[in-house]
């Protein structure tokens, strides 16, 4: 079934970030792309994986070799960032080229998340709904020439298609699947066909082969925007057999998690053997990352530090490559912290799309990408104003009651710089010496953690970035404190997520 179909008139450009071709006539600056033969794009980004979940980036259980052998083909990055920790503002973020202050999505919704009675600040709602006056990188780039779409989660609006998208299937503003992996799919857009045992994950990557079908004779970008492994945890039966007779790894054990990201690894192995069976693959780029860290009950980052929600390295970190056959050179990696924002550059120079008049503060990759210099000296900004409740009770989160309260984070160098904007203490870490933050260096290194503090505070004032200051007035410190000491005790836990299930019953 197709669903939002709109086409535009064909030009002579192409993007598609899975493979492209290298040429010696260059289209604008330095962009390696020969007139007329402009690489499609294949942006495919994944919910919830963490730095670690794929084979590439070290898994002992999980498989994902088709993933594997695209990131072989193509250049690794190990300090990838997304913008923020957790789904909704992480993808204004990427889709804008913004840091959070410019486009106000702060969290998933603008209520607080946890309760009221612990946290200390009103926290600064900010807005749920990407502004349609920002320009994205498909808007820009559909001007450009392009087709493009957009398969599964959206979460910015209720409609993608305003925001430079010819093709949209499931994406609305929900987060996860509305019911889960299988039907019935309420308000996915495209899905109320779907058969009484489909699985998502199958169908979006379904999707993906027939929208490149359709388009296989004009340039086009998909944005291949998986639910996976956004909780629920659900997989598919025979997965789930396959992984309980497995033994478990000292890193991943999660069977329903294992076979989740098969279902994905294996839809993005049938992808690839449908542009090489259209004569595609060698003028394709692909672009692989995920939205934030990893789900904390069921899966590790280790050995960073936290996870989904939290602002410590496991919850910003993102697994990252890109396969450009005759650009990229293969079997490369690059250890440059680069960040998500940098793709809205990244992507208009490898498409020849125009720049819109807007602030950008990301950077091109492609010089990184060609190897041909590097990027200009600059620090990588969080801003997170408001607060997440927490998984369970562990050193993973700030605390055991919030994954993350309000806070601001700053990365330069080797240098990563955390600010509690409820208390105003602050974290300095050293991630070339120590990559689990497990060593707080601001009483031993007071000058490099004011000098980090006074960038993070110019930078806030550059961009208006609001901090919370105004006293919560139902904040009740008798009972937080009661929280603590019963999370703190041998059988307190918070009961707010899921636990971890490595033997989940399927659907």
């Amino acid at each position: 079934m197709r669903f939002h179909d709109r086409m535009v008139p064909l030009r002579a450009v192409a993007v598609f970030l899975l493979t492209g071709s290298i040429a010696t006539d260059w289209v604008g600056g330095s962009s390696p792309i020969r007139a007329g033969e402009r690489p499609n794009v294949l942006f495919v980004f994944l919910d919830d994986f963490g730095w670690r979940d794929a084979g590439f980036m070290g898994s002992d259980f999980y498989e994902t070799p088709h993933l594997d052998r695209l990131a072989a083909q193509g250049m690794v990055f190990t300090d990838a960032y997304a913008n923020a920790s957790n789904c909704a503002p992480s993808r204004a973020c990427l889709l804008s080229g913004q840091y959070t202050p410019r486009h106000e999505i702060y969290n998933v919704g603008t209520g607080l998340r946890g309760d009221p009675r612990f946290s200390r600040l009103k926290h600064i709602a900010g807005t749920q709904t990407l502004r349609t006056d920002i320009r994205t990188w498909a808007d820009v780039i559909r001007d450009a020439g392009y087709a493009t779409g957009t398969i599964g989660k959206w979460h910015l609006s209720h409609d993608p298609l305003a925001y430079g998208f010819d093709f949209n299937f499931a994406g609305s503003h929900s987060g996860s699947p509305p019911r889960g992996y299988f039907p019935p799919h309420p308000g996915a857009p495209g899905l109320a066909d779907a058969p009484a045992e489909e699985y998502l994950t199958d169908r979006l990557n379904d999707e993906a082969i027939g929208f490149i079908r359709r388009h296989r004779d004009r340039p086009w970008l998909l944005y291949l925007t998986h639910f996976a492994v956004h909780t629920p945890l659900e997989a598919k039966p025979d997965l789930l057999a396959k992984y309980q007779k497995k033994p478990p790894g000292e890193l991943h054990s999660s069977v329903v998690m294992a076979a989740m990201i098969e279902s994905v690894d294996e839809g993005i192995g049938r992808i690839v053997g449908e542009l090489e069976r259209l004569h595609l693959s060698e003028r394709t780029v692909i672009v692989f990352t995920s939205d934030n860290g990893g789900y904390g009950p069921a899966t590790s980052m280790s050995p960073l530090k936290g996870y989904k929600g939290t602002y410590y390295e496991g919850g910003i970190r993102a697994p990252f490559f890109v396969k450009w056959p005759g650009v990229v050179p293969a079997g490369s990696r690059c250890e440059v912290p680069i960040i998500h924002v940098d793709l809205f550059p990244t992507l208009c120079e490898i498409t020849g799309a125009t720049l819109p008049d807007q602030p950008l503060d990301g950077v091109s990759l492609l010089p990184l990408l060609t190897k041909s210099g590097d990027l200009p000296p600059r620090a990588l900004f969080w801003h997170f104003p408001a607060y997440l409740q927490g998984y369970s009770r562990n050193d993973q989160q700030r605390d055991p009651i919030f994954r993350s309260r309000p806070c601001g984070v700053v990365r330069d160098g080797d240098w990563k710089l955390l600010e509690d904007f409820e208390t105003g203490e602050l974290e300095l870490y050293n991630l070339r010496r120590d990559i689990g933050e497990s060593d707080n260096l601001v009483n031993t290194d007071p000058g490099k953690a004011k000098e980090m503090h006074k960038r993070l505070v110019a930078w806030r004032r550059a961009t208006g970035a609001p901090v919370p200051t105004v006293p919560n007035p139902r904040f009740d410190p008798v009972a937080e404190g009661r929280e603590r000491k019963r999370l703190a005790s041998p059988d307190g836990r918070d009961e707010t997520s899921p636990r971890p299930d490595s033997r989940p019953v399927a659907p």
